[in-house]
């Protein structure tokens, strides 16, 4: 891997837009590209992990609507709504996927609740618990610790190809 120019891209955060410069890096042997994006960006949103992360708190956890937690970061109701949707969509996952990572980091295993979004809220809380045992990731907080760990794709689209490539070949898995 090798430094691979960058792009400029803004970041809503505190009601004010920055600029901010993500830097990409390159494969030698395949000659792909991947942009490094900061902890605090998530992909394809203009918002911070921590103001996502607090509305989808609130409303995950039963404590607020998305209106009223919308209204105190200031961000549109609509773009809120848009980030429980998609972080609703994707609980069961990140559920799994935190809660094995809490148990692999030494955390507790752990008991679900009924509400799969309050899961997976509970699961990403149980490895950060886990991981603050480790150096840095204290200073960070739990969503940067989110969005380090999946890559910030945490309520992005699923930009997955339904191809399947065996080799150089081509496949459309079948419909079910």
């Amino acid at each position: 891997m090798a430094w691979w120019s960058g792009y400029r891209r803004h970041v809503r955060h505190g009601g004010s837009c920055h600029r901010i410069f993500v830097r990409r890096v390159r494969c030698g042997p395949c000659q792909q590209t991947h942009a490094l994006l900061p902890s605090f960006v998530l992909f394809g949103r203009l918002d911070v992990v921590e103001s996502v992360g607090t509305v989808i708190a609130d409303v995950a956890a039963g404590r607020s609507g998305v209106r009223p937690a919308a209204e105190r970061l200031g961000v549109p109701h609509t773009t809120a709504r848009g980030w429980c949707r998609r972080f609703k969509a994707g609980a069961a996952r990140w559920a799994a996927a935190f809660a094995a990572l809490a148990v692999e980091l030494g955390g507790p295993a752990l008991s679900w609740p009924v509400e799969v979004g309050a899961g997976a809220l509970a699961a990403m809380a149980a490895a950060w618990r886990a991981a603050l045992g480790a150096p840095g990731w204290s200073t960070l907080g739990p969503w940067r610790f989110v969005s380090a760990v999946c890559g910030g794709r945490l309520i992005a689209t699923n930009t997955d190809s339904p191809w399947l490539i065996v080799g150089s070949r081509r496949f459309m898995p079948p419909v079910p």
